[in-house]
């Protein structure tokens, strides 16, 4: 059977995650600065409704709809028919998102950053878990799985390039054509939905599935298909790393508009740095994939991580003064995060094949599901906790800060998300998947199902 896939092919399945990727940059950088400066949100609040909705739908959502996608029968396939339903409502959903009313206060308030996040979460998960669950069953080969998720991931950085440098660029140059504030930033949702569903339908319509990696559907019961994934050492060893990871990536980015505007009194320059961070990380990608080909995905991912932790680190000691030092710690983080692009996602198709020998299924849907939540609950966890902590030390939106709340930035910008991602590294350095082992575990696979035939 043929692992190999075309570059075409490649490059067609990677396009949807630009106008994903371009969404969650948007929400990721700017969607806690968007209630507290934009909205008139408190912070805490908002941090609060945030968990709330993590912890209550999207905490059954995203490994509901990775099951269902299992299951699924359909002449779009497994996967593709969920992103053909989902793509347009979630254009919308991201103009909803960015169109609060301003002054929104209590209950009122705690409630529309509520149901418009699951709003936006429900269709996000509806497109993105089949989608990324695709990735293992267009091949099956070590290699051309970092090859693919490579690709993909050009498209996702550089929509995340596109979503960290045009949100507040884009919301300038409407309220500067006459557009209020709020109209301003609600137009910006809209161009960023319309160019995901744009992106989606590409894929969905360009894409083919490959029935003979897919296998049947799933046979399962719901709890054994959600809980079995939890007895896959692997994967668990893999979801701690991630999780401590993206919390922390979660909470920097976060917080960088207001180390960079509070901080640094850099203001005008946010979306630039920025910018100099995730081009390092794009760059950085095919590199990235090149190390994981000599010393396998664990440890590459580790080594990383292990360098954005030090760029990350050292802007705790930056001025309270414009410096061009930011650029320099931009840059070096960028590095090291582009390991944050790759290794997981080439690594969670690896994990597969293990339950696969477990339970005779190829359940790919149930694993992206669990990752999704996963991957979003600590985004949430990051944004809340980010919240929590510009609460906590007393910040107030559009003013000059005391030396505590600026002190707080500093902590939570620099020391916290370093420290966390130390402490993911043992995982990595150490994780049980390499080539070798994976290798061996596709042809006994093989071999099984040829006795099977």
């Amino acid at each position: 059977m043929d692992q190999k896939l075309t570059l075409g092919s490649k490059f067609r399945y990677g396009l949807a995650d630009l106008g994903f990727s371009l969404i969650t940059s948007a929400m990721q950088f700017f969607l806690l600065f968007y209630y507290t400066d934009v909205a008139g949100i408190d912070p805490a609040l908002a941090g609060l409704a945030l968990m709330v909705g993590k912890l209550t739908w999207d905490a059954l959502n995203d490994p509901l709809f990775g099951y269902w996608s299992d299951r699924t029968r359909s002449r779009f396939g497994r996967r593709r028919i969920y992103m053909l339903i989902g793509a347009v409502p979630l254009g919308i959903a991201a103009c909803i998102m960015f169109s609060l009313p301003k002054g929104l206060t209590g209950a009122a308030a705690f409630f529309a950053v509520l149901l418009t996040f699951w709003l936006v979460d429900t269709f996000h998960t509806m497109t993105t878990t089949p989608y990324y669950a695709l990735t293992p069953e267009l091949t099956r080969d070590y290699n051309e799985r970092a090859s693919l998720t490579s690709i993909r991931m050009v498209y996702s950085v550089f929509g995340y390039i596109l979503g960290a440098a045009l949100t507040t660029i884009l919301a300038g140059i409407f309220q500067g054509s006459g557009l209020s504030m709020q109209q301003a930033w609600s137009a910006t949702g809209a161009v960023f939905g319309t160019i995901a569903v744009i992106t989606t339908l590409v894929t969905t319509l360009s894409v083919k599935e490959r029935p003979e990696l897919a296998g049947e559907p799933s046979k399962l019961p719901p709890v054994k298909a959600i809980l079995t994934p939890f007895k896959n050492k692997p994967f668990l060893i893999l979801m701690i790393a991630f999780i401590l990871s993206s919390f922390s990536f979660t909470v920097l980015t976060a917080l960088v508009p207001y180390f960079i505007q509070y901080q640094l009194n850099m203001k005008d320059q946010v979306s630039f740095v920025l910018l100099a961070m995730l081009l390092m990380i794009g760059i950085f990608l095919i590199p990235a994939k090149l190390v994981s080909d000599k010393i396998n995905k664990g440890p590459a991912y580790a080594l990383g991580l292990f360098i954005a932790s030090l760029a990350v680190m050292s802007s705790f000691f930056l001025p309270h003064a414009s410096t061009p030092l930011i650029y320099v710690v931009a840059a070096v983080a960028g590095l090291g995060f582009s390991a944050q692009w790759v290794f997981p996602w080439s690594m969670l198709p690896d994990v597969i094949e293990y339950d696969e020998k477990m339970t005779g299924e190829r359940r790919e849907g149930i694993y992206y599901g669990l990752w999704a939540f996963l991957s979003k609950f600590t985004g949430a966890l990051g944004v809340a906790v980010s919240g929590w902590a510009l609460g906590l030390f007393g910040y107030v939106p559009n003013v000059e800060q005391t030396v505590h709340a600026l002190f707080g930035i500093r902590l939570f910008f620099a020391i916290v998300p370093a420290v966390v991602l130390l402490i993911s590294l043992p995982f990595l350095i150490w994780y049980p998947i390499t080539r070798k082992s994976h290798a061996a575990l596709v042809k006994e696979l093989a071999e099984r199902k040829a006795a099977q035939s």
